[in-house]
């Protein structure tokens, strides 16, 4: 806890981090301040916005205010949200059928040096947090990622990526939950839905779930 810090973030706004490094411990924590937000949200602050071990917090009034609530608030803050008890493990486990016949599983196999069968044992072998949701509706930020599929980026993004592809980048695993353009690795795709406005809850995840892939055939979809 004593790499906490925080920040100016524009004219209104502050963002504290909860570590230097994305990992468990800091998505744990960033969870739990912002649920602590949600239940007790303090005088002058307009709204939150939780990150990658972070939250950003917008206040309501002026610069000035801004900067004095940043000053005189904040700090006090910081220390009781230090005495939260961590987010406990998920609550929910969410499985996502994967068919790994993605454009570049041959490409990371070969950067990774694995074969496709290990790329696929790698990347459904383990369970993915949740960090936050982002970029498009419903696309999760999932981590970390096993060290052996760390890549990064793609030199040149994407025009047009199918709804439903399957990528990781860097340390992060992800679902793109409708047709877009993008830079990451794709490595298969689910018909599952991210993202769905006609469901009652739109988002199939939340910050803090757990994601589990699972290997399947086409004809078992």
């Amino acid at each position: 806890m004593r790499d906490w810090t925080f920040q100016s973030y524009g004219p209104h706004a502050w963002l504290v981090r909860f570590g230097p490094d994305l990992s468990e411990e800091t998505m744990r924590r960033a969870l739990a301040v912002s649920r602590d937000l949600e239940e007790r949200r303090p005088e002058g602050l307009r709204e939150f916005t939780m990150g990658y071990g972070s939250v950003l917090l917008e206040c309501a009034d002026d610069r000035e205010a801004a900067a004095r609530w940043g000053q005189r608030a904040l700090p006090g803050l910081i220390e009781a949200w230090r005495s939260l008890e961590l987010e406990a493990a998920a609550t929910r486990i969410v499985e996502i059928p994967v068919i790994y016949d993605g454009e570049d599983l041959g490409e990371v196999a070969r950067r990774t040096g694995l074969e496709v069968e290990e790329v696929i044992k790698c990347h459904s072998g383990r369970d993915y947090r949740v960090w936050m949701l982002g970029f498009a509706p419903g696309f999760p930020y999932l981590g970390v990622l096993d060290e052996l599929l760390h890549l990064p980026r793609r030199d040149s993004p994407r025009a047009r990526i199918a709804a439903g592809s399957v990528a990781i980048a860097g340390a992060q695993t992800g679902v793109y939950p409708s047709e877009s353009a993008g830079g990451w690795h794709i490595l298969g795709r689910t018909v599952r839905r991210m993202f769905d406005p006609e469901r009652a809850d739109p988002f199939l995840l939340r910050p803090g779930d757990l994601v589990r892939f699972v290997p399947v055939e086409v004809d078992d979809v």
